[in-house]
């Protein structure tokens, strides 16, 4: 089950000072105020895949949505499971990774316009079904993930590979920075919940990763072992002192 956290405050009432502390749900569409989001293709975590979000972007903002059903919408996502799960047809498009990161992925898609006027859903164009293949390179491991989802960008306008290219974008994304924060911070963890305090870690956690990214080293995870409880090695890390050593090559 996903389980939204507090990430911001917002105003009590429209004439007052007061702030509250809200969940990633409901500072998404505020967020979205201020962006000029007209004509323009809209990722989010399975948790905003919500009705208000979907009205929201499509009805009030004239953008599209591209959004994956779990667990928070267990009706859409076993709508969507129950038509794809016997179907025998091949895949509208398949991608295949060139192996990075010592493994290599295919990705293959298949979509539906038949649910659209079906599915308890706002605006849905098409759906669609996901399944990644995983093969480790050095171990020969296989996994395999399959995902659902809806868009409300109509299938004139989004072929199966586009609708592939932007979620995997998303998890482009996801993997950079929430991955990060979450594997070598354990994030959802922290017990630090009172006043600004989970606000002001998390930006101290993302300061950390961009500046270890700027210095183009080969993994934030690898570097902050490095440099773990080792004052001087930060100083050398980031030339703070005079007599700085030579970065470890």
């Amino acid at each position: 089950m996903l389980h939204p956290k507090k990430v911001g405050t917002l105003p009590v009432g429209e004439d007052s000072e007061e702030q509250k502390q809200t969940n990633e749900i409901k500072i998404a569409i505020p967020l979205l105020e201020v962006l000029a989001i007209e004509g323009k293709n809209i990722t989010a975590d399975a948790l905003h895949t919500q009705t208000n979000f979907a009205d929201y972007t499509v009805q009030q903002r004239n953008a599209h949505y591209f959004l994956i059903a779990k667990n928070n919408q267990p009706t859409l996502r076993s709508d969507i499971e129950f038509y794809f799960r016997n179907i025998d047809s091949e895949p509208e498009d398949v991608d295949v990774s060139s192996g990075e990161h010592g493994r290599i992925e295919t990705r293959s898609i298949w979509t539906a316009t038949e649910l659209n006027g079906y599915l308890n859903f706002l605006h849905v164009a098409q759906a669609f079904m996901i399944k990644r293949e995983t093969i480790e390179k050095k171990t020969g491991k296989v996994s395999s993930e399959i995902v659902y989802g809806v868009t409300s960008k109509p299938s004139e306008e989004a072929s199966p590979n586009m609708i592939q290219n932007t979620i995997r974008k998303h998890w482009t994304v996801e993997n950079s920075c929430h991955y990060i924060l979450d594997w070598n911070y354990d994030e959802d963890r922290c017990r630090i919940r009172k006043g600004y305090g989970p606000e002001n870690l998390a930006r101290l956690r993302k300061f950390v990763i961009a500046l270890i990214k700027s210095k183009k080293s080969d993994g934030v995870a690898q570097k902050m072992r490095e440099l773990f409880r080792n004052t001087r090695a930060v100083l050398d890390y980031l030339k703070m002192t005079k007599n700085s050593q030579a970065a470890r090559q």
